[in-house]
């Protein structure tokens, strides 16, 4: 009896190991050294409500003065005119139809257009006006944000730097998911075109990298889902003792029973 039950306790060890493993472990499905598809990469495109900043450099520096909203000084968060204040480029704000009111230029359709398409429309602009002769266009973003929501070790809200970010380089930055966080419960929630689109994501499997929400977007949502071990805790409250006493009952019921057979 003794025999069967240590051979029954390490087959369940043994299988709820696996059961674990297989639950936790990233991209399980993949093939070593073999290529793998995946969505194609775009770069982040100008939406409304976005903050950005455009810099038009020449020869003439005078002329291309006109062109470029004033530098403000600034200290420790603060407007001021020290001279060993900071200087910070001001920035264009997108309208809800996807507008910016450019100098000279007037009213110019952004939305749609990443850095670089944005950049060459406005030079060829310039050029084809004759109000620059050599304009060097300078785009950038400057209030790019995602939040990462749910079980990381580091929940927030945190800046884009670049063009392109995956959901993987979004949730290192997160800390990784914590090990109550379901890898198959990875949630994006994306505002497109004034509405919102979810998309469901599996980390154990190689799909991720074909889903359109594997290229970030600004102001996307990721949302890692709990396990249940995670859901179960939050019922362990003042509110239930009841509850975890009826449990405790039970596990000393269970180890007075191992008690006895194997005395």
């Amino acid at each position: 009896m003794r025999s069967l039950l240590l051979f029954l306790s390490i087959c369940i060890l043994f299988f709820s190991s696996c059961n674990s493993s297989k639950n936790i472990t990233y991209f399980q499905d993949i093939p070593l050294g073999q290529n793998i598809s995946t969505v194609k990469s775009s770069d982040i495109e100008v939406m409304p409500k976005d903050l950005i900043s455009i810099v038009v450099s020449s020869k003439n520096p005078e002329l291309a003065t006109l062109f470029n909203l004033p530098k403000v000084s600034y200290q420790a968060g603060s407007t001021t005119s020290n001279e060993n204040a900071g200087t910070q480029i001001l920035g264009y704000t997108v309208d809800s139809g996807g507008n910016i009111d450019f100098p000279v230029l007037g009213t110019i359709h952004v939305a749609g257009f990443n850095r670089k398409q944005l950049s060459s429309m406005i030079k060829e602009r310039l050029l084809n006006e004759n109000l620059v002769n050599d304009p060097v266009v300078t785009v950038d973003f400057l209030n790019l944000k995602i939040s990462v929501l749910g079980e990381v070790k580091n929940p927030g809200k945190y800046s884009i730097d670049r063009d392109q970010i995956t959901l993987l380089e979004a949730i290192s930055m997160a800390g990784d998911l914590t090990i109550y966080g379901k890898r198959n419960g990875v949630f994006v929630i994306r505002e497109k075109d004034g509405n919102r689109i979810t998309y469901k994501m599996d980390l154990r499997s190689s799909e991720t990298f074909s889903s359109p929400a594997y290229y970030l977007r600004q102001n996307d949502v990721i949302y890692i889902e709990p396990n249940s071990t995670r859901s179960g805790q939050s019922t362990i409250n003042d509110n239930n003792v009841k509850s975890v006493s009826l449990w405790m009952s039970i596990a000393s019921f269970v180890t007075t029973l191992a008690v006895l057979i194997f005395k």
